[in-house]
């Protein structure tokens, strides 16, 4: 074996061979670097991903305002260093001049006119539209109540100036300019190709590096572009990214040395994570991250909050991150997990209490379980330790409650589309703080938020949200973002957190540079060289 652990011999030398077969076309033109992603990128449009795979290649392709350096801070990207009115509401930004189109045509504040108001077009349905609802007049617009784009706080004030005019101060604005979802995209192109538009030879970007190829299931291949603002400074003039979203395929391919990079968290055989605490190549850290269960409030059981609380106080979080996850992961009862945001005091959340949580059933109506329904729990094929998870969630919920679970594993993308339509009573999911902020976790759960698939809406905690937003104190927006999460968690039930997630990346330090574990998990492929 290439190292010590738990895979038997016979089942590591077939997945080698498998894997040495699978990459065999890709060595004759193997890339500068190889990286492992997770699963295959459903979109690169900036306007329409909600997903962190995708987030790599988008930003690898497009460049905001602002830009994540190697440890996950914002700095300035194709603008310059703001320009912030003293009321803190009004942005000012400078598109640099050698900012460029891969087709070499000029970046201009209109690009990001144009592209955020595509963005925020109701027809768009871009599940981040709420991350833009901090510019004046851009939930109103998209919401449908505003249909003069004029009226919105975005403006052209010339090709190379861009103002932004916010509905309160936004001390995190720097971070969200640096998202994926506020990068631009080429109008001209998308009007005038429609789907194509986002295809090899058609797609024209602003970022450090160019889609040359995108093979299905096998590899997408990006090549350096020429025309960067900072070109310079790219050291890798070829990288392919493959879709692997099977831990021990990941694993065996990069022991084998046919991928250089792996960088997704869930690409960890449940049952060697322990032994890989001590190699040099394995790294890993807390990041901004929480595992967690949605509840479906408007399908019976879970529409009750003491069923759904019931259902939490009897999960053994300490007991999943010991036996399943096995990576040091830190068992939380909160969405934000410790060390969000600047003098945020996290709320209690619901603690595992198993003797309450059968007065709660009870007194809902199912005394030690009876006339309780099958529970449908829904998780993903993708991440190896949800199974063991899953199985544990379901004994325990048999145990302590007398309740029968059916457990629905379904392939990565199927069952998005089953947690957006509601087609569960608990699901597995998570979350990872785009900005380093309450606000990132406990928006999502809004009414109008586009990735809160709960079906929850609760005008209290929408105001206590809107109200934080609007708050110029830094400690009486704190307290209201803990009444929110307090109302989420405690009141409401409507997610159980699990585990604050640890950011994994496997690769040899000795030899590949550029990369920094940070809260944001941000990697950016463009800092990424070679020693």
């Amino acid at each position: 074996a290439l190292f010590s652990m738990t895979v038997p011999l016979p089942t590591l030398c077939l997945l080698t061979v498998l894997c040495m077969a699978s990459c065999s076309d890709r060595a004759a033109t193997r890339a500068d670097l190889i990286v492992v992603n997770g699963a295959e990128v459903g979109t690169i449009d900036p306007a329409l991903s909600s997903a962190q795979t995708e987030g790599r290649i988008i930003t690898a392709l497009f460049e905001g305002l602002m830009r994540f350096n190697a440890a996950g801070r914002p700095e300035p990207g194709c603008a310059t260093e703001p320009d912030i009115s003293p009321d803190g509401r009004t942005w000012t930004f400078t598109i640099r001049e050698s900012a460029r189109w891969s087709d070499g045509s000029p970046v201009k504040a209109s690009d990001f006119v144009r592209s955020w108001r595509r963005l925020l077009e109701p027809a768009t349905a871009a599940d981040y539209s709420g991350i833009f609802y901090v510019i004046a007049g851009a939930e109103v617009y998209n919401t449908g109540s505003l249909t003069d784009f004029s009226k919105v706080g975005i403006r052209a004030a010339s090709d190379r100036v861009l103002a932004i005019t916010l509905v309160n101060p936004v001390p995190y604005f720097r971070d969200l300019v640096a998202f994926m979802c506020y990068c631009p995209v080429h109008m001209d192109t998308v009007e005038r190709h429609g789907m194509a538009a986002w295809k090899p030879g058609t797609l024209v970007s602003n970022g450090p590096y160019v889609l040359q190829e995108w093979r299905l299931n096998d590899r997408i291949r990006l090549r350096k572009n020429p025309h960067y603002w900072d070109e310079a400074n790219v050291r890798m003039q070829t990288i392919d990214v493959l879709p692997i979203d099977n831990a021990n395929t990941a694993l065996n391919l990069f022991l084998t040395g046919g991928a250089d990079l792996l960088i997704d968290k869930g690409l960890i055989p449940s049952s060697i994570a322990g032994s890989l605490l001590d190699k040099p190549w394995f790294h890993h850290r807390p990041l901004l991250g929480t595992w967690f269960l949605r509840f479906n409030v408007t399908r019976p059981p879970c529409s009750d909050a003491r069923v759904r609380k019931a259902l939490t106080m009897v999960i053994d979080r300490r007991r999943i991150t010991e036996a399943v996850t096995r990576l040091g992961e830190q068992p939380v009862a909160t969405l934000t997990p410790p060390g969000t945001g600047d003098g945020y005091q996290l709320p209690s959340g619901l603690p595992q209490n198993i003797a309450e949580a059968r007065r709660l059933l009870d007194d809902a109506g199912f005394p030690g379980g009876r006339g309780f329904p099958v529970l449908n729990y829904l998780y993903p094929s993708k991440f190896p330790s949800d199974n063991g998870i899953a199985v544990e969630l379901q004994a325990m919920w048999k145990a302590s409650l007398g309740i029968t679970v059916s457990l629905q594993r379904q392939e990565y993308k199927v069952y998005l589309e089953s947690q957006k339509a509601l087609a569960y009573d608990a699901s597995r999911s998570s979350w990872v703080g785009d900005y380093n902020d309450p606000n990132t976790f406990l928006d999502v759960f809004t009414s109008t938020n586009g990735n809160n698939w709960t079906g929850w809406k609760n005008p209290d905690y929408d105001r206590l949200i809107t109200g934080a937003a609007s708050e110029p104190n830094a400690a009486g927006r704190n307290t209201l973002l803990h009444a929110a999460e307090t109302l989420l968690l405690s009141t409401e039930c409507v997610v159980a957190p699990v585990y604050q997630f640890t950011g994994v990346q496997f690769y040899h330090p000795g030899k590949l540079a550029g990369l920094e574990a940070n809260l944001l998990d941000e990697h950016p492929l463009r800092t990424l060289y070679w020693k």
